[in-house]
């Protein structure tokens, strides 16, 4: 008889809270990198590959519910309950920048050019920072419905995905007019909500169902 195949995971130690965001780059010609977000207020990053530790951003003072890394995995961003959004050097570790808020911070994302963050959080607004002038005040999209729980970006960057802790369906934005022009309905709130590599498939998490969406 054919032995089973058992696939063994790696683990990674590190976290003493939960963790609560995951994010893995692009393939660059260093390889693929994750990094991760936790409630013990310190991100991590690892190689993607082999799961082994990288280093810590240290500076947060809060829990921290977001995570991502830019295409070329050159710099990172959190967002966290301290009421701030944070940008790292990914290579060194250093706070580029912080981006204060009025409230928790509970999304961000890297534009695909690299050249904007997109942040939300529980004040309901949107804001685009330009990594060029990250001195200049964000540009803040029209009211969200509800208190922001994921963002993206889609067709290369001229729509922004948003998904509200407190009610369902998640809302498609046109950067030009910051005007909702569409909302995929789902049951329950959406807890997360992701843009394949390719740009052509959104997939969301509600309650107990995964949905996927053709993205044109």
């Amino acid at each position: 008889m054919e032995k089973k195949k058992v696939a063994v995971p790696l683990v990674c130690h590190g976290h003493s809270r939960p963790v609560v965001d995951l994010f893995y780059s692009p393939v660059t010609p260093d390889g693929f990198f994750l990094i991760s977000a936790s409630k013990d207020s310190s991100p991590m990053l690892r190689n993607g590959e082999t799961g082994d530790w990288i280093g810590t951003f240290e500076g947060h003072k809060g829990a921290v519910w977001s995570c991502c890394l830019d295409t070329s995995a050159l710099r990172a961003a959190t967002a966290s309950a301290d009421f701030s959004t944070k940008v790292w050097d990914a290579l060194t570790g250093d706070e580029l920048h912080s981006f204060e808020h009025k409230h928790i911070a509970r999304a961000c994302a890297f534009s695909e050019d690299t050249h904007l963050l997109l942040t939300g959080g529980v004040e309901k607004i949107l804001r685009i920072y330009d990594m060029n002038r990250p001195d200049a005040p964000p540009r803040e999209v029209d009211k969200s419905p509800g208190s922001v729980r994921t963002v993206a970006w889609l067709h290369s960057d001229q729509t922004i995905l948003s998904s509200c802790t407190d009610m369902g369906g998640v809302r498609l934005w046109d950067v030009r007019s910051g005007k909702i022009v569409q909302t995929l309905e789902t049951k329950s709130s959406v807890t997360s909500a992701e843009v394949s590599q390719d740009g052509r498939y959104i997939t969301t998490a509600d309650g107990s169902t995964v949905k996927f969406w053709d993205a044109n």
